[in-house]
């Protein structure tokens, strides 16, 4: 166990922003919202590891203090380093994604998370997207946690590039310029089931890809 965890993550978080910044020269565009101390759910597009590294070097140093990323456990529990790089210096919410071997309820997890103060980066999608498609379908999680927590801000993120810097085997990245898109908040409204929701919320973030803006233009 790391003592001082507090002062260790602050450290971690400068030194891996920094990194961030260095390798792809990251750019937050602050399209549908500004940057705020509320407390929120940044719900993203999924292709890397790097992807929560990237996404929270773009918050004020404070929001980025307290936010924290939702992860696999089977991933970051695989070997003790990995373990205690997640638990003690990225400060990660591991859920076990295995409903059939799962110990802990995930959603009791990240309401925990919420509940101690902390704002949250999810990927709806579940895993990394390895497939040609921009966007896996949504689980289940999103909808869950605006039902139980419809005062906390649900902020979709679109993260550009960042498959190519450090792509799934990679252990070294690659420099490549990356932004990450700030949409609109999404609200979860009265009455509205879970598969509306979700396709909405989908539909949210997939048109913040320049991508599928692209083809649409060329459509």
């Amino acid at each position: 166990m790391i003592e001082n965890k507090p002062i260790l993550r602050r450290a971690a978080a400068m030194v891996l922003a920094g990194v961030a910044r260095a390798i792809t020269g990251v750019r937050p565009i602050w399209q549908g919202c500004a940057p705020s101390r509320r407390q929120r759910i940044y719900f993203a597009n999924h292709a890397s590891h790097g992807d929560f590294i990237l996404l929270s070097t773009c918050l004020l140093p404070e929001e980025r203090e307290r936010t924290r990323a939702v992860a696999g456990a089977d991933y970051w529990r695989k070997n003790r380093i990995r373990h205690v790089l997640a638990r003690d210096l990225l400060n990660t919410v591991l859920v076990e994604r295995n409903w059939v071997q799962r110990e802990q309820d995930p959603m009791v997890i990240m309401l925990d998370a919420l509940e101690d103060g902390h704002s949250l980066i999810i990927f709806p999608e579940g895993t990394r997207n390895m497939t040609d498609e921009p966007l896996l379908r949504f689980r289940s999680g999103l909808y869950n946690l605006a039902f139980a927590r419809p005062d906390v801000e649900l902020v979709p993120c679109w993260i550009e590039n960042m498959s190519r810097v450090l792509p799934k085997g990679a252990f070294l990245p690659v420099p490549l310029l990356c932004r990450v898109i700030f949409g609109a908040p999404v609200e979860l409204t009265p009455a509205e089931d879970r598969h509306a929701f979700l396709d909405r919320a989908r539909q949210a973030l997939l048109e913040l890809n320049p991508e599928y803006q692209r083809s649409l233009n060329h459509g």
